[in-house]
């Protein structure tokens, strides 16, 4: 028998892990969740923050949520999250791997120098943000997706980036008076961590396709959150739209690709960003 409209996204009985779920987007895919009648699990670095969200997404929407404390650079950390989600839910549905580093171009122009451009990169920064972004997706996917292919079932979204199908448009961060070697840029690892996301969305969609496990990723444009001035209306400009992305207007494109309103899709990677890549 076929489904309405409101029961293919309807998410009640399904628990949702959030990686990086206190953060500011991932707040946002938190009650996306919490709207649908589902259980978001708050898995984050910062323990306090997590279980305040958490608090908030049950008295808001009613819905069971807890906050986990969740380093996802470390698997014993992950197979803690994993087992403490079991013993409260009894199983796990959905994963949104939404932790990352994102590297700012906010330093001083020296600063800059050393730190952004591409010939001095540093090293410990380049592991570290391929080690959250990157590693830590694919050590989720391999504890917590593991499971769901156990068990027959499951749905994983991978949130990544404009800037994993578009070079970042480095005009839009320089300054003024400064010579070339010292523009600051958009750092090297945030455009290959989001590539790779999309890369291995696509591996582990046809990996585990015959476990009924489908992956897909997000790849949003820039979200408003009191960037300077003069920034916004650079980036403003390379969108045919004329704007960031609000916060909440990812919301409905989570609950597409996690709900079985996407029932279809697998392998997947959804662009919403303005129109930037029109262009």
């Amino acid at each position: 028998m076929a489904k309405t409209i409101k029961e293919i996204f309807d998410l009640t009985g399904r628990v949702a892990i959030i990686t990086g779920g206190a953060g500011l987007l991932g707040v946002k895919h938190a009650e996306a969740i919490a709207e649908a009648g589902g259980s978001p699990v708050i898995a984050d670095l910062d323990a306090a923050r997590a279980g305040q969200v958490a608090c908030s997404l049950s008295e808001r929407y009613g819905v069971d949520s807890i906050g986990v404390m969740t380093d996802v650079t470390s698997r014993s950390s992950i197979e803690r999250l994993l087992h403490s989600v079991l013993e409260h839910y009894g199983r796990v549905d959905i994963l949104i791997n939404n932790a990352a580093n994102n590297p700012k171009v906010e330093k001083t122009a020296a600063e800059q120098t050393e730190w952004s451009r591409f010939e001095n990169f540093p090293m410990p920064a380049w592991e570290n943000d391929l080690k959250v972004g990157l590693t830590g997706t694919f050590l989720c996917c391999q504890v917590i997706g593991a499971e769901m292919a156990a068990r027959g079932a499951g749905v994983i979204l991978n949130i990544a980036s404009d800037l994993a199908v578009i070079a970042p448009d480095q005009r839009i961060y320089r300054k003024p008076g400064l010579p070339e070697d010292q523009q600051p840029v958009k750092p090297v690892t945030y455009s290959v961590v989001k590539s790779g996301l999309v890369g291995l969305t696509r591996y582990l969609a046809t990996y585990w396709a015959g476990k009924n496990v489908r992956v897909n990723a997000l790849s949003p444009g820039g979200v408003y959150n009191g960037q300077p001035e003069a920034f916004v209306e650079k980036l403003t400009n390379l969108i045919p739209m004329g704007r960031m992305a609000h916060v909440d207007e990812y919301k409905g494109a989570v609950l597409f690709l996690v709900s079985d309103a996407s029932s279809y899709m697998t392998g997947g990677n959804l662009v919403i960003e303005g129109g930037r890549t029109a262009w």
